[in-house]
């Protein structure tokens, strides 16, 4: 009986961890817009004002920066449609980035949006010219009816970071 209560608990605690419902996000987003208030009490603000993305605490934070010199870069998409996918089904998809700049691309980090989706991409440097991957895994068990997530990835481009969405309509 202990046992069984111990594994429910568990489930109970991950799956609030991995939960990626938009209310969460919401009361999220003002929680980090006021830690952003106070850890920057007494700080110059260098962002310009009109910004065209706002970055959260947690992204400023966290946004590794790149000693690399910059690059730039096509994807072969930005946006990918699964369409419509059975519940806890796991799914992932390939984007495709290219060089097209004269340094190598060095991609530091694939940031998800949410537990739900998981990401590998190309560890190595990317020469000028050549391609490299980004792969977007996705676990829809946790959704119903149509979703939209995204994942930021990190690199030595000007626009960093480059935002990669992916849209699916959950099937019961």
């Amino acid at each position: 009986m202990k046992k069984t209560l111990s594994i429910i608990a568990l489930s109970i605690i991950g799956f609030g961890l991995v939960s990626c419902k938009k209310e969460n996000q919401q009361a999220a987003t003002g929680a980090e817009a006021a830690n952003i208030t106070d850890s920057t009490a007494g700080a110059t603000n260098l962002a310009p004002e009109n910004t065209a993305a706002p970055v959260s605490a947690e992204t400023a934070a966290a946004a590794p920066v790149s000693n690399q010199p910059l690059t730039s870069v096509a994807l072969s998409e930005s946006n990918f449609d699964f369409g419509n996918i059975k519940k806890g089904e796991k799914v992932q998809h390939i984007y495709e980035i290219t060089n097209t700049g004269k340094n190598p691309l060095v991609i530091s980090e694939v940031k998800p949006g949410c537990g739900c989706t998981a990401p590998d991409f190309t560890k190595d440097p990317i020469l000028p010219g050549k391609k490299g991957n980004i792969t977007l895994h996705f676990d829809s068990s946790n959704f119903d009816g149509n979703v939209q997530k995204y994942a930021d990835v990190f690199a030595n481009v000007d626009k960093a970071p480059i935002k990669l969405t992916f849209t699916a309509n959950i099937q019961p």
